[in-house]
């Protein structure tokens, strides 16, 4: 214990000696260990960010939707064929074994009105509650879920999200109170808990649901059938020039039916039940692609598509998105962790380097102390530890700036990072390992120096 004091002391005393060209010396340790520590706290924040993220989404979503078709030669784009129908929702439920729940939703873009105020939200949706089972967005801040027996009788309530509350109703409850869309009043029953931003940047909390009943057929969903239209007005023109008639004849009633002319001219709003996109959840993770398939095959089966022919919708896995963006990101913290390591190994270079200079400058001191009794391993141990001593000193400093940097990247890049005792850790043994490995050869070549040629040496 005594013999280690003595060579700590020496050492230490040797690189004070040199303060300047021990630091600049340490200069490579220094940045290389902060490198890795930041990139790593970063990676973490990163992970952390992308993992709230897929968890906003949903658990193991799936989104269905129209997809395009071509007419003439011109595609209507997605969304262009009606395909989707709530009993292909309520198939996929009784059918589908690794589907967990599901619900149907429509869409609907439309200004807000509250007292004098208006809102235009990112988006308003039209479902059912287990939608928010989809997307595990169960806890309502307030209030209460609206539920299937709304849906049933299209009741006119909503839920509405933080954004919502804030531009509308200043931040005071909008429980019981109602807004308007399109001149319909919504009673507001539930606030939903705050969600934050997608992983496209998205507002997710500026949205407004209601059953899907009552945004399709009182809000927006209504349609006019041009087809049947039409037929009703050839078939009144036939039927008038046949009778001879201008208007036919009435029976007296007390709200008088439509002419034949009138009803041609005017035709009724014909409720389509087409929806937007069908939701679900599967199983688990590992089912999802079984779920795809299952949903594939009984929607071909259901839509009648002849074998080869292209589908008339499209299916999305939005949580293998997730993982695919955390997939990148981890590859590219991967590339900078391995850049700071070439860092580290030039700095370790450097290291060498100078311990090599520094026994050619102690030739005749390191003589001197063979001459009166000190053996090559006493030598190899004083130059090996004040290696490790340099390498220490560098990575304590490069802790401190690696986590000074990540904390000054949260504040003024608003980035997300998470401190990482490993890394921390790591840090610490790469240090001492790159002394070790680094300052040997100096140390071992001036430990094999012949004490009468270091004595000569001028």
């Amino acid at each position: 214990m005594h013999s280690l004091y003595r060579t700590l002391r020496t050492a230490i005393r040797s690189l004070r000696r040199h303060i300047m060209r021990s630091a600049l010396t340490c200069l490579g340790i220094v940045i290389g260990i902060a490198s890795v520590i930041a990139i790593i706290e970063i990676g973490q924040g990163t992970n952390y960010s992308i993992q709230q993220t897929i968890a906003a989404i949903g658990a193991n979503v799936i989104q269905i939707d129209p997809s395009n078709v071509v007419i003439g030669g011109v595609s209507t784009g997605a969304g262009g064929k009606p395909s989707l129908s709530p009993d292909d929702c309520d198939a996929i439920l009784r059918e589908c074994s690794a589907v967990r729940c599901g619900s149907p939703s429509v869409d609907c873009r439309a200004q807000i009105v509250y007292s004098n105020r208006n809102w235009s939200p990112m988006r308003i949706l039209g479902t059912s509650p287990d939608y928010f089972v989809v997307r595990n967005w169960t806890n309502l801040a307030e209030g209460e879920m609206f539920t299937e027996h709304d849906v049933v009788s299209g009741a006119r309530v909503c839920l509405v999200g933080q954004t919502i509350v804030r531009e509308l109703f200043k931040d005071g409850s909008p429980i019981g109170k109602e807004i308007r869309v399109r001149n319909v009043a919504l009673k507001v029953i539930g606030i939903l808990s705050a969600k934050g931003a997608n992983m496209m940047g998205s507002d997710q909390d500026d949205f407004v649901a209601a059953p899907w009943t009552t945004i399709k057929f009182q809000l927006s969903g209504q349609r006019q059938s041009q087809q049947t239209a039409s037929t009703t007005s050839s078939s009144s023109t036939t039927q008038i020039k046949a009778s001879g008639q201008l208007y036919p004849n009435q029976q007296v009633q007390l709200y008088p039916q439509k002419s034949a002319i009138q009803a041609a001219n005017t035709p009724q709003a014909v409720r389509f039940k087409d929806l937007d996109d069908i939701w679900v959840s599967a199983t688990s993770q590992e089912e999802i692609p079984q779920a795809i398939q299952q949903i594939t095959d009984l929607l071909r089966e259901r839509h009648h598509i002849q074998p080869g022919a292209l589908d008339d919708f499209r299916i999305r896995d939005l949580t293998e998105i997730s993982q695919t963006l955390a997939s990148t990101q981890k590859t590219m913290i991967h590339l900078l962790t391995c850049v700071a390591l070439i860092s580290l190994i030039v700095g370790g270079v450097g290291i060498m380097n100078i311990m090599l200079a520094s026994v050619t400058e102690r030739t005749r001191e390191i003589g001197i102390r063979m001459a009166i009794g000190a053996r090559a391993r006493d030598i190899l141990r004083q130059f090996l530890t004040e290696a490790v001593i340099l390498c220490l000193l560098g990575g304590a400093a490069g802790i401190l700036l690696g986590r000074g940097a990540s904390i000054a990247i949260t504040m003024f890049l608003k980035w997300k990072t998470l401190a990482s005792v490993p890394a921390i850790v790591v840090a610490f043994v790469v240090a001492v390992s790159i002394g070790i490995v680094f300052g040997f050869y100096p140390a071992w070549k001036a430990s094999r120096l012949d004490p009468i040629e270091a004595l000569r040496y001028e």
